[in-house]
């Protein structure tokens, strides 16, 4: 389990800020989490003014640090409100770009990007921000790579979400990049929320709400979880949900927003990152019991889903000290 981190995250809270996007960052990056050992990061909140008015002025936020703070932030989260036509309180800009300059990461929720662009420090980089301010979002800032359609984009030290859940999607993103798969998917667990979505699945856009109760796909997804070592085809899961697979990819598109292929990849990537994190050292065994099937399938899975290699992963978050098996 992890020690007490002193990686520190901080969140700038500005005038007319979501609380729900405050909410998933205190949830995933602020909590006492015994389980896990303790607090996974040093959380802190700031603000430019002692009394800062929430979105439509549901609540005032008051008694925490002001802006000073943001300069000892290994991580920073910047202010998002649903008003993207006001600009941004000057010193908040001024504290994104000094911690962009020594080198924290920087992270948008939602509306976020509009800060992180406002700053500058979004210029010639990627970036999304929730679908229906694409248009304004690229009219204001046409030297951002915005990619609009995806639930967020990873761009190394500067990382955005889109609409409001998405913040959730990021931050255990940023959880599983820190801690690895395993914890990452303990804070899940807590949240009872999709352990991972993958940054470029679609924004749910005008997508219908499934009429039938038993349309729901969780059964045959902790069907499919347990049975990743067999050798599972859209065919075998649609036959297991007694649907067509045309169908099975219709429901997989309405509830998941994505295809079976990629969800069934996705889940057996992440039980390999677990059983590296687990110690196991052998990637022909961790591509067996994954269903990855070889070693080289593995790396190349691996590669685009985390982007890092199977040796890279287990340097970063394998257990310490662990000599690779001898090869059979």
């Amino acid at each position: 389990m992890p020690q007490e981190s002193s990686h520190r995250v901080v969140v700038i809270v500005d005038t007319g800020s979501n609380p729900f996007e405050l909410g998933c960052a205190t949830e995933v990056f602020g909590l006492h989490r015994p389980e896990l050992g303790g607090h996974l990061y040093d959380f802190r909140l700031c603000a430019p003014d002692p009394r800062t008015p929430m979105r439509d002025g549901f609540f005032t936020l008051t008694g925490v640090a002001d802006l000073a703070i943001a300069d000892t932030a290994d991580t920073l989260i910047v202010p998002n409100r649903p008003d993207v036509d006001t600009p941004r309180h000057p010193a908040v800009l001024d504290a994104v770009r000094r911690a962009h300059t020594r080198g924290a990461r920087l992270v948008g929720f939602c509306s976020g990007a509009f800060t992180l662009a406002e700053a500058g420090v979004l210029d010639g980089r990627r970036a999304t921000a929730h679908w229906q301010w694409a248009d304004t979002f690229r009219s204001r800032f046409p030297a951002v790579r915005l990619e609009p359609d995806v639930l967020f984009v990873d761009d190394g030290d500067i990382l955005t979400s889109a609409g409001s859940a998405a913040a959730l999607d990021l931050g255990l993103h940023l959880v599983r990049r820190d801690h690895g798969a395993q914890i990452a998917s303990a804070v899940s667990r807590r949240l009872v929320f999709a352990a991972h979505r993958d940054g470029g699945q679609r924004q749910f856009v005008e997508r219908p709400v499934p009429r039938l109760r038993d349309e729901s796909l969780a059964p045959l997804l902790a069907w499919a979880q347990r049975h990743l070592d067999t050798t599972l085809t859209v065919a075998t899961l649609a036959d297991r949900a007694a649907v067509s697979p045309a169908t099975l990819h219709r429901r997989f598109q309405a509830q998941l927003g994505t295809t079976p292929l990629a969800w069934l990849t996705g889940e057996r990537v992440t039980l390999a990152c677990r059983l590296i994190e687990l110690g196991e050292t052998r990637f022909d065994v961790i591509a067996r019991r994954t269903g990855l099937g070889t070693a080289a399938n593995l790396r190349a899975l691996m590669r685009r889903q985390t982007g890092l290699t199977p040796s890279a992963y287990r340097r970063r978050f394998g257990p310490a000290q662990v000599s690779p098996a001898p090869a059979r």
